[in-house]
């Protein structure tokens, strides 16, 4: 059977695929408003038992212990758009699927008005708000309900337009020259926002190992204003991502070479008699 040493180099190679197509990944969302770039964290294998000489142990290669995302603030780009909101700080846009009921979180905050009046986001979830009463101050943190515009206000007036202040209210401006208070940006974090779950299109779920989200308004606590007009980019660095592909691409040259050269000694001993 093969030795040892090829199951060893192989563990290597497969790590270095591994790493390979997560800087991919990386970098083909270099341009994706909110997203959020990963790194491989990789561990030693090490087969021991209570008889092992500690000094003659000898390592079997190495794993993927982790595949750990970065949540670190991405580049904010002006768009002039109000609808095009930030987190300058902690906090996820919550948002919910309209056909499964899902929620979902998010940065990407590219949101627009579709023809229900619902506020909805690129991927076509609904943002959530907490609720308002006539003043516009919030009535309730635990009850979320979709952010969706009237087309006409009680006066009977067209909508013309809405605007999200740093607090995180949804104001919609009528041709009357009159504002409404629709509800508050209801903003989501988690114990570990590492743990949440990659759905795709930038959204995450949560999970057993993010724990459950808890809500705040923008700007109050650990939440981050909004900033509106302007969209988060993705947290990617082109330069840091080619370091580190140059790197895998090395690794992966040394072990395919560990194997060559054990291939070689090998057909040596298998030739000495030759």
């Amino acid at each position: 059977r093969p030795p040892m040493s090829f199951y060893t180099s192989l563990t290597g190679l497969k790590n270095s695929q591994t790493e390979l197509n997560v800087i991919s990944h990386n970098l083909a969302n270099a341009e994706t408003s909110g997203f959020k770039k990963s790194t491989v964290q990789f561990a030693d294998i090490v087969a021991v038992s209570v008889l092992t000489d500690p000094s003659l142990t000898q390592g079997i290669g190495s794993r993927v212990s982790a595949i750990q995302q970065n949540f670190s603030l991405g580049p904010i780009q002006q768009t002039g758009s109000s609808l095009d909101l930030t987190v300058n700080g902690d906090g996820f846009f919550t948002t919910k699927a309209p056909l499964s009921g899902n929620t979902e979180f998010t940065r990407a905050g590219s949101f627009s008005v579709d023809g229900n009046g619902y506020v909805k986001s690129a991927s076509g979830n609904r943002l959530q708000l907490f609720p308002v009463n006539a003043s516009g101050v919030v009535t309730s943190t635990t009850t979320l309900i979709d952010a969706q515009i009237p087309a006409t206000n009680a006066g009977g007036a067209e909508f013309a337009g809405a605007s999200v202040t740093p607090e995180g209210a949804v104001v919609a401006s009528y041709a009357d020259g009159t504002n409404t208070t629709i509800g508050v940006v209801a903003l989501a974090n988690f114990i570990s926002p590492v743990g949440l779950k990659q759905l795709g299109s930038g959204n995450w779920s949560q999970s057993g190992l993010s724990g459950a989200p808890t809500y705040g308004q923008p700007g109050a606590g650990r939440f981050g204003p909004l900033l509106s007009g302007a969209i988060e980019r993705s947290n990617v660095d082109i330069a840091e991502e080619l370091v580190g592909l140059i790197g895998a691409q090395r690794n992966f040259q040394a072990n395919a070479k560990a194997i060559d050269t054990e291939t070689q000694i090998g057909q040596t001993i298998i030739n000495l008699r030759s």
